[in-house]
Formats: C-alpha cells, structure tokens, sequence
C-alpha cells in the first residue's frame, strides 16, 4: 500500500452521484474567485469550498495589497524588495510579472465593487516591513480581506455562468491515466458525490491549522495541499512557513493578528520593561539597513528615502526571530505593541477592526501596549506552479497560498499574498478556460474507484492526536529549529501516521487529521533535508546561510522514506 494511501476514502462510480462542469474552481478565497470570474460567461463554472465562502484566509487579511501607485515608487522598487524579502529563493521572472501585474489588478477589484481607502480622493498607500515606499492599498482601515471577498463574492453571485457551492468537503482529486478529472467531496447528511471537469483550478489556501499559534481559520488544515500530493502533484519548499511576528496573545483570546500596518504606521516593539529591544536583537546584516534612533525612522516613515527604517520594519522572518530570543531572555510570554506615541485619531481610524477586538480585552490601543507574540501565518512553499499556474498533473491548475510560485522566495514580502492569488488566480482562470474547450462536451465517467485505504475502523481520539500535532510542531517545527528536535518531530508524527493514515474515516475531522499528518511529514522532511538558515527556515545548528550549497528549491519524492536522510535531498531544482 502507497503511504499515504492514494485516495482517502472508499467509493465507486455507480455508488455516488455526480456532477459535471467546464471549469471547477476548488477554494472560495482571493484566488479562487478571481480564477472563476476570468472564464468567459458561455462556460460553466462550478466553485466548491468547505465552508461558507465568506471564511477564508483572504477574509481575514487586514493589512492590504501591494502595487506600485505613487509617482515616486517604481516597479524595480518593488521587484527588489520582493528578492530581498525571499533570501535568494525568488524567481525573478515571476517577481518582474507579478509587481508589473498589480496595478491592472487593483483596478479590476475596485471594477467589481471594492472600496478602497481613499486620501485626497486619491487611493491611500500605507507600508509595511521590507517595504522601501509606501504602496499599500487597504480598505475599512484594517478589513482589506473583508471588503475585498465582498466584491468579489458579489461579482460572482451576479455571474450567471457561476455556481458557488459551499459546505462541500474536498475528499481528493480524482485522476484517471495521471490526469485531473475531478474532485470527490463530501456533503453534510448527503454524503459523498464526484464533480467531473475538463479543468480544475485548486485555491484551497494553506496549513496554519497544523501549528497550535496561528492567525489562519479553522478551516486551513491543507487539505488541498495533501489531496495534490496523493495525485501526484510536485510539493516544493515545504520547509518555509512563514510566522507573522504579531499575534493578539490574551489568555482567552483567539489568536487575532494584528496588522504589520500598525507597525508601518510607526508602532513600536517593546519588552515586558518597555524597552524598544529590536535594534539590539536584529542580525548584523540587517542592523546597517536599520535606524538607530526614533527621529531617523521617523523620517523614513515620512518619505525621507535617505533615511534609514525603524527595525521593526525589517522582513517578517527578522522580526519573529527576533521577538522569540526577547522572549527567551525576558522569560516572558509575549512582548509588546505601542502605538501610544501616535495620533490617537489616526490610530483608531486607520485600524478600528484592531481597537474593537483589544477593546474586549479592556485594552484602549491608543495607550494601553498590546500583548503580542509570533503565529503560524502563511504557506509559502506548496504546489508547484510554472508562470501560467500549470502544476504537474495535467488538467490541475492552482493559485494562492497553495502555490509554490517563485514570488514569495524563502519569505513572502508583507501585502504580496493577496496580489499573488490575484494575479495567478486571473491567469489560471483565463487559461483553464481555454484549455477546457478543447474537451467535447460528451465525455464519460472515467472508471476512478477506490477500495479505501483499510477496513479498520476502530476508533481513535481525531481531537486529541490533532492537538497533540499542532503542539508538536510549534516545539519542533517552529521558529527555530533544530536536527535533534526535527528527529523528534519525524519520528512522532511517523507514529502517529502508521495507525491514522492507514484506517478509513467517515468524517471531516478524521480526513483532515490524515491531511496534516500528511503536510506535516513533508515539512519535517524538508527542514531536515536544508541544512542551513534561510528567509523562514531557521536551523539553530545551522545558523549561517549557504548559497554554494542551498541557494536552490527542494521537491518532496512521491514517496517519503520512513527515516529522512540528512544529506542532499532527493530531488532538486538549481536556480
């Protein structure tokens, strides 16, 4: 038996009903619903997501989207900062598409109905970490997401070509002679049922369900990055998982994010003494870009593009490393957010989403510090894609968080996600569309069954091992890591694996414990395989990074050993 078993679930063809569509679209996010409005209104398209398409990654988003639109900023501006950003990793073919690609899509959103924040009538441009201009576009202050999906969702409810179907669990791609035909999925009360395509598009989203600190929804426990993997999908640079460094940490809160705008606005960071400690804790090569005192990065905040920027503003994997060592030294759970030093208009008008939530928790942010510590925040390795959104399996297309498209590097720049899935997600939608009208509408039922993975049914404690996994991988598969706490990691999650991944579950749930088993081998995998520190992946034994050996992406084999190796990995790709 292949490990993880092909396909989850047993079925057949002549047990479940089905439906057909021109293109299907799996994931309600940013990305999934751009790729659906792109297919021209003669085709049928069928978008599936797991729960209402309102909850999403995307949704939660609160910073903003980034596009060169001030006169000063220039495209090369944001092309370097994005190849800063990913550690040598990037593509720079893809960057170059992607920043070129921004304004068009920007104004395609507000085209569909997004109200963007506007200054003077002109689009108001906000920066974040590893930014060097001010190019930002938010919306409701700190609901970019929100406002965003809201257009869109609308855009598309209006599309007389366009059937949104939600509550629909993604059970596993169906292939039939190594090509994509479909998706099994899972209805509530009215079981399982097969959508057959002459396209599919996968959006699902990313994993930060597998960590026990994150900023993702209940619902990102990739499942469409596990389903890819079993057909057979390149997984590539599954190691990066990027943390954002600013988390809401209140006993009883949810973990919120607070937005890195609050920090391009000209928030502080500070220890449980009040101290700024970022200088001190910032590597050396990012010590000569940052600004020794509050007037210089004051002035960098203005425009002053002589001046250095605050520390705070350094990239996202800088700053997270550099709040866990503050914590270690401290001994304390979490550091500080201030923002008392600033307009208290401004600061409520700019993030009211992030007033309102502290404001439960009996915080005024306009002077009381905010709690914070690092969470799981965004995938950036996952499926790979070429610069049409082609993976591997002919007929899978896939955009958004994931993709592994070479935009994002070892660390994805602030405010590139939601461009990224908008910009792949048009392209993925255009192309798909033509693709699928090269197939006749007459085509049948590929005989794709499966006997299911075992008959063992014996029930286990889905809740209990799921939470015993997202403890794990914050200890072991976290910010810092390291070989021996990586073996650790392998082995347990290994355990775990031989007795959940080989039994067949009947529910949500046991499906997406197998899912981020799944994902979490091939991370572990991958950690271990890069033996060296770079953008988001940090090997505490080794801590330097190393461009004669690892300036290169790694792919997942199809099939993982049961002990990783610690040599070179199996499959490489040389930049």
């Amino acid at each position: 038996m292949p490990f993880p078993p092909r396909y989850l679930t047993s079925f057949g063809p002549k047990d479940i009903p089905h439906l057909f569509t021109d293109v299907l679209v799996i994931g309600s996010g940013i990305a999934g619903l751009r790729a659906a409005l792109e297919v021209p209104s003669h085709l049928r398209v069928l978008v599936v997501t797991k729960d209402s398409a309102s909850l999403s990654n995307s949704a939660w988003a609160q910073g903003g989207i980034a596009s060169v639109l001030a006169p000063e900023d220039k495209f090369d501006n944001h092309i370097e900062d994005t190849l800063a950003a990913g550690a040598g990793l990037c593509d720079r073919q893809v960057v170059d598409f992607v920043v070129r690609e921004a304004p068009q899509q920007i104004q395609d959103l507000i085209r569909f109905g997004t109200k963007f924040d506007l200054e003077n009538g002109e689009l108001a441009l906000t920066r974040e970490g590893g930014h060097s201009h001010r190019r930002i576009v938010h919306c409701l202050g700190d609901a970019t997401g929100l406002e965003v999906m809201r257009a869109l969702i609308d855009a598309v409810e209006r599309a007389p070509n366009i059937t949104l179907s939600e509550s629909r669990f993604i059970i596993d791609l169906l292939t039939h002679e190594g090509r994509c035909v479909g998706v099994l999925i899972n209805r509530p009360r009215r079981g399982k049922m097969s959508v057959w395509a002459k396209q599919t598009v996968l959006a699902t989203g990313g994993c930060g369900v597998i960590y026990r600190e994150t900023t993702n929804p209940a619902v990102a426990t990739g499942d469409g990055l596990a389903a890819a993997y079993r057909a057979g999908a390149v997984m590539r640079d599954m190691e990066f998982m990027q943390f954002h460094p600013t988390v809401l940490y209140l006993a009883g809160s949810s973990r919120y994010l607070i937005s890195e705008a609050a920090r391009g606005e000209g928030a502080y960071l500070r220890d449980k003494d009040g101290k700024r400690f970022m200088f001190e804790d910032l590597p050396q090569e990012y010590r000569v870009l940052a600004a020794a005192t509050e007037e210089e990065g004051q002035r960098f905040l203005k425009g002053d593009e002589t001046a250095r920027r605050p520390p705070e503003l350094s990239p996202r994997d800088v700053v997270s490393r550099a709040i866990v060592r503050c914590m270690e030294r401290t001994q304390h759970p979490s550091v500080y957010l201030d923002l008392s030093h600033l307009d208290p208009e401004h600061v409520l008008s700019r993030f009211p989403g992030i007033a309102k939530v502290c404001r439960g928790f009996g915080l005024d942010i306009t002077r009381d510090p905010i709690p914070v510590r690092p969470g799981a925040h965004y995938m950036v390795g996952g499926v790979q894609v070429d610069l049409q959104g082609r993976t591997s399996v002919p007929g899978l297309w896939a955009t958004g968080e994931v993709t592994s498209t070479g935009l994002h590097g070892a660390n994805r720049l602030a405010s590139n996600s939601l461009l990224e899935g908008l910009v792949f997600g048009a392209v993925c939608g255009r192309l798909a569309a033509q693709e699928s009208q090269k197939i006749p509408d007459r085509f049948l039922v590929p005989p794709v069954w499966s006997a299911g993975p075992s008959s063992n049914r014996e029930e286990i404690d889905v809740a209990d091992v799921t939470a015993s996994l997202r403890s794990l991988m914050v200890r072991k598969m976290g910010i810092i890591r390291d070989r021996a706490g990586l073996l650790e990691a392998e082995r347990t999650v290994a355990f775990w694996s031989r007795y959940a991944l080989g039994r067949e579950f009947d529910k949500p749930q046991g499906w997406e414990l197998q899912n981020l088993l799944t994902i979490a081998r091939l991370m572990i995998w991958s950690a271990l395989q890069r033996t060296e520190s770079r953008g988001t992946h940090y090997r505490s034994d080794y801590p330097q990074r190393n461009d004669a050996q690892w300036q290169r992406h790694l792919t997942c084999p199809a099939e993982l050993p049961e002990r990783p190796a610690s040599g070179s990995p199996l499959t490489t790709n040389v930049l």
